[in-house]
Formats: structure tokens, C-alpha cells, sequence
């Protein structure tokens, strides 16, 4: 029997790399051999993911966050020309902020340095992760960073999203979270407007027309408008890069896990994906959290085990190999849960 273990991080505790390792270490303190493959869909933790898969050296950059205030961040360059690239190391939305924190003056330019700076070192195609930003400029500041770098030079620029808003609705999907009221959101969404009809004069192409434009508060659109580059789902396109369909061939089952377990869980992310390709396969869901009304959600599952540090899940682990599963589907497993 193997397993295996699949899971994204758990937001803001546990990477997906450390979820993996403690799941797969009860496995195989129970006799159980397991495969681990974190995973991730162009949210938090796709930079280490994508990192760890391809092989890629860290590089560190020193840039700018969203407002203003100097960062330092990283990109991955692998030996045969590519490079990974995660816009919430320079434009996220939880960078440290010396002044006011405005939804209008956040800037990807920090990202454009990135993407410059990956370029310079020798980077031919160009993974960027969107997710987690706090800005809604379109792109406009990553844009003018490229530029004033001397450009892309035809490198091929990649974006990961697990979204598939619109240009023009980014700002009222996504600027509420990000600190906007009712009245910044709609000037954001008047100068996405703006923004998309002198991508579309200037470029002839308009953002407003074609789904993933809004990732990253419209950063995924105008790198589209003005660079072409390519619109892909982050999970997806993860879960071809590692090899996920002849892991899974060779797996008796798959453990995905996320740090909570809700209605969205099915629209986009990574854990969605991993269902839609695991045909007969048993999917378990070792989770941090669980919504209380899953609804039909909870049927897509072979079981659901809470575990929200790693002493839970390395007891998740022994239970998956035990097969001990309880009569529902969802139950705790505890720190002091045997191993």
C-alpha cells in the first residue's frame, strides 16, 4: 500500500512541505509507505512548491512592497532558463507597511522588479504566482518597472491563478478584502475601465474579455494585454509540473489537505483539481478546520480528518494507514491520539 500525501499548506501555520512530512511520518510509523508531493495553486506557498519541483535555486532581490517601503524577497532560477516568481513576496497583501495601507496606491511594481530582475540573470520563461496581493492597479506598476528594466525580451511569461475573475471585476471581487469600501471599490473599478481600453487602443487587447484577467487585482490582465503572457489555472498547472497523475497511478489513495475545509474548497483550488483527477481513487482530507455545513461537499471525500498541529496529523497519518475510519465523515484526530 501507498499513499499519497498531497496537501496544500495551511494558511499563515503550516507549510505545505511540513503538512506532507507529518502526515507521511504517521503513515509510515504505522507500516505504511507514502509518497509525498506538496502541492499548492498559485496562492501562499506555490513559490516553494514550484521551487522544490523544479529543482530552482533561490536568488534573493531587494525591492518594494505595495507601498513604497523597501522588501526582501527572493525569485528561483532553474539551469535550463526558468525562473519562479510569487507576487506576494513584493505585492502582498500581509507586507509590513510604514505608512497607510491604501487600497488605491498599492503597486505591483515591486513584482515588475522581480520579473526584470529573473530576465537579467537569464530567465527565458517565467512562472508567477498571483495569489495574495494587495493591490488592484492592473498591473500598471509591475508594467512600468518591466519597462523602465529594459523589458522582457521575449521572455514567456506564465501566470498561476486559482481565480477566474474578470479585469473589470476584480476590484469589486477582491478590493473589499484589501481595505476598499463601497466608494474606493468603485473608483478602482473605474480606473480598471480606463486601464482596459488603453490596453485594448494601445494593444489590441482587452483584458475585459477573457477570464483569470482579474487575479492579483487585474496584475494577471495586463500582463496578458501588454505581454501576452499565458493565463493558466495554478493548480493545474502544479499538479502536471510534479507528476501528479503517475504518482497518483502508483498510489493506493491520495490525502490532500488545506487549513480549512469550506464551500469554496471546490471552486479552483488545488484540492478541486486533485478530486477531478482522482477518478476511483479514495481522496482523504486531513484539514486545520472544517465549515460546519459542508454540504454536498463532504461526499467527495472518503473520509475527513481535523488535525491542526503535527502531533494531529501524524495521527491522521497512522489512522489513514489503519483504514480505522468512523462511521461519519468527519472526525478529530487529537494530539494524543495513538501512533
Amino acid at each position: 500500500m501507498s499513499i499519497l500525501v498531497a496537501p496544500d499548506s495551511f494558511k499563515g501555520t503550516f507549510t505545505a512541505p511540513e503538512v506532507a512530512a507529518h502526515i507521511a511520518a504517521g503513515i509510515r510509523s504505522a507500516g505504511g509507505a507514502a509518497v509525498e508531493l506538496p502541492v499548492a495553486d498559485g496562492g501562499e506557498g506555490t513559490f516553494d512548491v514550484l521551487a522544490g519541483g523544479l529543482d530552482a535555486r533561490p536568488v534573493k532581490v531587494g525591492t518594494v512592497g505595495p507601498w513604497g517601503d523597501a522588501v526582501d524577497a527572493a525569485i528561483a532560477l532553474t539551469d535550463d532558463g526558468a525562473a519562479v516568481v510569487e507576487l506576494a513576496f513584493a505585492s502582498g497583501l500581509n507586507l509590513p507597511a510604514s505608512g497607510d495601507r491604501d487600497p488605491v496606491a498599492a503597486s505591483t511594481y515591486g513584482t515588475g522588479v522581480l520579473i526584470a530582475e529573473a530576465v537579467r540573470l537569464g530567465a527565458r520563461r517565467l512562472l508567477v504566482a498571483a495569489g495574495g496581493s494587495a493591490t488592484t492597479d492592473g498591473g500598471a506598476g509591475a508594467i512600468a518597472a518591466i519597462e523602465e528594466r529594459g523589458g522582457l525580451g521575449g521572455a514567456e511569461l506564465v501566470i498561476l491563478s486559482d481565480v477566474t475573475t474578470r479585469f473589470s471585476d476584480a476590484a469589486r471581487v477582491f478590493a473589499p478584502q484589501k481595505g476598499a469600501d463601497p466608494a474606493v471599490v468603485a473608483d478602482l473599478t473605474r480606473r480598471l475601465e480606463l486601464q482596459a481600453g488603453r490596453f485594448a487602443a494601445d494593444y489590441g487587447r482587452d483584458p475585459r474579455l477573457v477570464d483569470r484577467t482579474g487575479a492579483a487585482g487585474g496584475f494577471s490582465g495586463g500582463m496578458w494585454a501588454r505581454y501576452g503572457a499565458s493565463l493558466v489555472s495554478g493548480a493545474d498547472y502544479v499538479l502536471d509540473l510534479l507528476g501528479f497523475d503517475a504518482k497518483l497511478a502508483a498510489s493506493s489513495s491520495v490525502v490532500v489537505g488545506e487549513g480549512r475545509l469550506d464551500s469554496q474548497t471546490g471552486q479552483g483550488k488545488i484540492i478541486a483539481a486533485i478530486l477531478a483527477r482522482a477518478g476511483t481513487k479514495p481522496v482523504y482530507a486531513v484539514v486545520g478546520s472544517v465549515e460546519q455545513d459542508l454540504g454536498d461537499g463532504s461526499d467527495s471525500f472518503a473520509g475527513i480528518i481535523v488535525a491542526g498541529n503535527p502531533a494531529a496529523m501524524h495521527a491522521a497519518g497512522v489512522e489513514l494507514t489503519r483504514a480505522n475510519w468512523a462511521t461519519s465523515p468527519v472526525f478529530p484526530a487529537h494530539a494524543d491520539s495513538p501512533a
